[in-house]
């Protein structure tokens, strides 16, 4: 068995129409579920009476069913596994889209959705089963490279992280709604198909024609990249330069011998840098700045990019581990002293120096810097009173 309890990345804004959305399905169901006996059979009919005209009814249709369908459901469990997958990932698609445009993507997957399950000959059905799909669908395309963590329970029970792009592709799509379909279920799968298809495909033509901005870490992003290196290896691998085509010389270069210590530290380095560009394209941060601090540790002279750096220092002024955080914008000044808002990155050193690590002359100099740069209104007075407050101290 499992179980996804938590992605890598949180919204950069509060989803309020996510939990809009959540809130509006929960009153629905508070109103229309009503279990009771049925028919000569003693069936069980989940709804009121008069809720199940909001069924997506093939045999007496109508163009408000496609909407209605959405907000029932048959049950507690039902209502309960849609919102947490709802909550899990449409916070961050929430966050992307914008709260009006996400809405409008819910609602059209819940449509499209129950268009697939009318086209394969599908029955009545309800729940928001497909347009979370579509919301799930469309979190694979945005985020594929983030991490999610799953509880899992077979002889042993633990935790580990999977990236998107494995877990919703292989375990949600394909094994859960096609594999391991069963008939005699009252799943509709088709309607998980329908709306999974239509979350992926609306977010590859936003990103395609860029009507969606892209944030570095999408499917479209992730696709160029693998092209770009799959060039690369096959330029190599047949003897030519990769950025000119050309046919390269043979130089022959006489090895160097390391030390036994040198080579391994040398693939301790390599690990690391590795490690911390992979959890950043993950867009787990806090991680990436974890393992910069062991790569320090074992080589301070150790570069990073300069966006990286930047978020890893970021990442550690937040945590307020902030002796490291000022090494790191520190080092960052150091190598890319030429940033075009290197005034910011200033500011927050001289603060940091100021207010917690108590060094009046290095705060001083790094808010003098700053204050020549600033343009921001509200920056370059939070730089006076700071300069202000250590000078009277003098």
């Amino acid at each position: 068995m499992l179980l996804p309890i938590r992605t890598s990345i949180r919204p950069r804004q509060t989803p309020y129409a996510n939990y809009a959305l959540i809130i509006l399905n929960v009153i629905i169901f508070l109103l229309t579920y009503a279990p009771h006996y049925t028919g000569m059979g003693r069936t069980v009919e989940p709804l009121r009476q008069g809720a199940n005209a909001l069924m997506l009814t093939p045999a007496h249709l109508h163009l408000w069913q496609f909407i209605t369908y959405a907000f029932l459901h048959a049950s507690t469990t039902h209502i309960f596994g849609n919102m947490f997958f709802l909550f899990l990932f449409g916070n961050n698609v929430n966050g992307k889209l914008g709260n009006i445009g996400y809405i409008c993507f819910y609602l059209a997957g819940g449509i499209f959705s129950g268009i697939g399950h009318i086209m394969v000959g599908g029955g009545n059905v309800l729940g928001a089963s497909g347009a979370v799909a579509a919301v799930t669908g469309a979190y694979l395309v945005l985020f594929p490279r983030t991490l999610i963590t799953i509880i899992y329970w077979f002889i042993f029970i633990g935790t580990m992280e999977v990236p998107a792009l494995y877990f919703i592709a292989f375990k949600m799509i394909f094994i859960d709604n096609m594999l391991a379909r069963d008939p005699s279920n009252l799943v509709a799968y088709d309607a998980h198909l329908s709306g999974y298809a239509f979350g992926m495909v609306a977010m590859l033509i936003l990103l395609w024609t860029h009507l969606l901005a892209s944030d570095g870490i999408d499917f479209v992003v992730t696709l160029k990249q693998w092209n770009r290196r799959r060039l690369y290896r096959d330029s190599v691998s047949q003897g030519r330069d990769p950025f000119t085509g050309m046919a390269t010389k043979k130089i022959k270069v006489e090895e160097v011998k390391k030390t036994p210590q040198q080579v391994q530290q040398q693939q301790k380095l390599l690990q690391l840098r590795s490690e911390i560009t992979s959890r950043l394209g993950q867009q787990n941060i806090s991680a990436a700045a974890s393992l910069y601090l062991e790569l320090m540790e074992t080589d301070s002279r150790q570069i990073l990019p300069k966006q990286n750096l930047l978020d890893i220092a970021n990442q550690l002024s937040s945590e307020k581990k902030h002796s490291h955080a000022a090494m790191a914008y520190e080092q960052f000044l150091e190598n890319y002293g030429n940033y075009e808002y290197s005034e910011q990155v200033q500011l927050m050193l001289g603060i940091i120096y100021s207010r917690y690590l108590e060094n009046s002359e290095l705060a001083v100099k790094y808010l003098k810097q700053a204050m020549k740069k600033l343009t921001d209104a509200g920056q370059l007075q939070m730089c006076k009173e700071e300069l202000n407050k250590l000078q009277s101290d003098f």
